[in-house]
């Protein structure tokens, strides 16, 4: 564990729900003696996205938790690489990054389906020798033609009957590499009138000439998912295989091979046991791997690391906390029935975390420029502000004040609207860490917009000094030196759908209308422009976050922020500006 982790942990306790009642049931039967065993079986054709980060925590979290109770739990990280035309290294390399960033150490626990290749295949051979495979030469029309329907049953494959003898031979040619693709299949002979289609003699190999990107050229043919799930869990010794409601109707597929092969001596019992549970569906976001693809090639968004995007990548640039998306998994829990959770609440996780954890930090986003004309030039003020108002161990840092100034443009108005108590001509505000003002001019160019605001301080007002409090103004804002400030390029980062189900159906559509889910693509999810910050984010490091001070949670760019170009990206807003929409 390490030691994010162990913070995790710390910070969060644990919630029950239906699969730990299941495991501490176990546990007090001793059913699989002092183990609980999971694992985390990404296929490696593509990169982790939020619902991934769900099944970690849930996963990595069991086996932890239950390490006190049962001393040889474990998780396993298992790349399910059998569809070699799919898998790249690239793929495991991001993985298990992503899983070490969420706060699981996976050195000494990482696996390959493509490890149990030899024995898969043995395990198949096995089925062949019982009878209970057979290899089917039917082309791809005929297959589907004689799977049936749900509410019609399927019929045997004339190849059906073939001998154990005729079948061993085909099978291990198929190996040999003396076939093409799509000549032969190997299927488990289960029913053919099963009202579970998956147990209409499922297919347990395919033939696949593909390189694979472990195995090379070693094999060309390759197990099914089906199979070789099943199969890698009683290989790992796993206690509970966690997976997602879809499986559900798979269950008897997966619990039909292990049965066969433990009365064939291949595993002990107790066999592992498959538990389902509701997969992530989140408002604003799609999480279809086909639509993902289709949104970073179609160049909707500038890559798999593009904080608009719902993968564990442009999370983490975006700055994305693993600890908020522990307190998210914690809060929406475990369920056996599919719900819909609100963007909000993983916002709203976010925030909790970086509130907490985030130094604070003054940005001027949309600058103005505002000159104290009684204020001495050349001369510097210091003024001290605290690097975290609830963390006075976090010390305080010197912002320097000067005669020019850069505000916040929405912090002047000529003619102030009701309720704006921010600098207006005539009116009074303090300076946040510095002095009262008050406005006495301003400037404006030839289109009438302010290009300059004019302002004198008040000597005896600076915060913390004596007597400064003794005068009372309503407005309070923000500033930096224009000396002692750099510019920045601050990237406005929000949902990348304006609409809670993109491509769903919405008010005033027909009945018969399919609604593209691009079109509902928020244009407004990435904004850029140049702000001012304090001289010291100059030189931050990179995913260093920060509360900028009434603007919200922002982080230095995983990778364009360098030392004297500093690029923020904006995580979340200081709340929910979405609430009202």
């Amino acid at each position: 564990m390490t030691d994010q982790a162990a913070e995790t942990a710390t910070t969060n306790p644990v919630v029950s729900n239906f699969i730990r009642s299941r495991i501490d049931e176990d546990c007090a039967h001793k059913t699989y003696g002092r183990k609980v065993a999971t694992r985390f079986p990404p296929e490696p054709n593509g990169f982790l996205h939020f619902g991934h980060a769900k099944s970690i925590f849930l996963n990595f979290g069991l086996a932890q938790d239950y390490l006190a109770q049962c001393p040889q739990s474990l998780c396993n990280l298992r790349f399910d690489d059998t569809n070699p035309t799919k898998e790249e290294t690239e793929y495991v390399d991001a993985i298990r990054e992503d899983v070490a960033w969420l706060g699981f150490d996976t050195s000494g626990r990482e696996y390959y389906a493509s490890d149990y290749f030899e024995r898969l295949y043995q395990c198949a051979e096995q089925l062949v020798h019982a009878g209970l495979a057979y290899v089917d030469s039917q082309d791809s029309e005929s297959l589907r033609a004689t799977r049936g329907t749900l509410t019609e049953p399927g019929t045997n494959s004339p190849y059906r009957a073939r001998s154990i003898e005729e079948n061993l031979d085909l099978f291990r040619r198929m190996r040999a590499g003396e076939f093409a693709d799509g000549a032969h299949i190997l299927r488990a002979k289960i029913d053919m009138a099963a009202p579970n289609m998956n147990l209409r003699d499922p297919a347990i190999y395919r033939i696949r000439h593909a390189h694979h990107h472990r195995t090379g050229d070693a094999w060309c043919i390759y197990p099914m998912y089906d199979f070789a799930h099943c199969v890698s869990d009683a290989i790992e010794g796993i206690t509970h295989s966690l997976c997602t409601l879809e499986f559900t109707d798979h269950r008897p597929l997966y619990e039909w091979f292990l049965d066969r092969l433990a009365e064939l001596g291949a595993f002990n019992r107790p066999l592992p046991q498959q538990i389902e549970f509701s997969r992530l569906n989140l408002t604003y976001v799609v999480l279809s791997k086909r639509k993902l693809i289709q949104l970073v090639n179609d160049g909707h968004v500038d890559g798999w690391n593009d904080p608009r995007l719902p993968t564990l990548k442009g999370a983490r640039r975006r700055g994305f906390t693993p600890t908020g998306f522990k307190l998210f998994a914690d809060r929406i829990g475990i369920s056996k029935s599919d719900s819909l959770i609100d963007y909000q609440v993983l916002e709203d996780c976010m925030r909790e975390d970086l509130n907490e954890r985030a130094e604070r930090r003054v940005a001027v986003l949309n600058p103005l420029k505002l000159v104290l004309t009684n204020f001495p030039e050349n001369h510097i003020e210091p003024c001290f502000a605290p690097n975290h108002p609830h963390h006075a161990e976090l010390g305080k840092r010197e912002i320097p004040l000067s005669r020019e100034l850069w505000i916040e443009r929405e912090d002047f108005m000529i003619e102030p609207t009701k309720g704006f108590f921010r600098l207006t001509p005539g009116k009074e505000v303090r300076l946040r860490y510095g002095y009262i003002i008050k406005c006495t001019g301003f400037d404006r160019d030839e289109s009438g917009q302010v290009t300059q605001v004019y302002g004198e301080y008040d000597a005896d007002t600076k915060s913390g000094t004596p007597g400064s409090e003794t005068r009372k103004v309503k407005g309070n804002i923000h500033w930096l030196s224009c000396a002692h400030s750099v510019p920045a390029e601050i990237r406005f980062y929000d949902r990348l759908f304006r609409t809670a189900a993109p491509g769903g159906r919405q008010e005033g559509d027909a009945p018969d209308f399919e609604r593209d889910f691009l079109t509902d693509i928020n244009p407004n999810a990435k904004q850029i422009q140049v702000g001012r910050v304090e001289q010291a984010l100059a030189h931050c490091p990179a995913e260093s976050c920060y509360q900028f001070e009434r603007n919200g949670y922002f982080v230095a760019d995983q990778f364009d922020h360098t030392p004297g170009k500093p690029i923020f990206n904006r995580t979340v807003t200081l709340r929910d500006s979405w609430s009202k929409n």
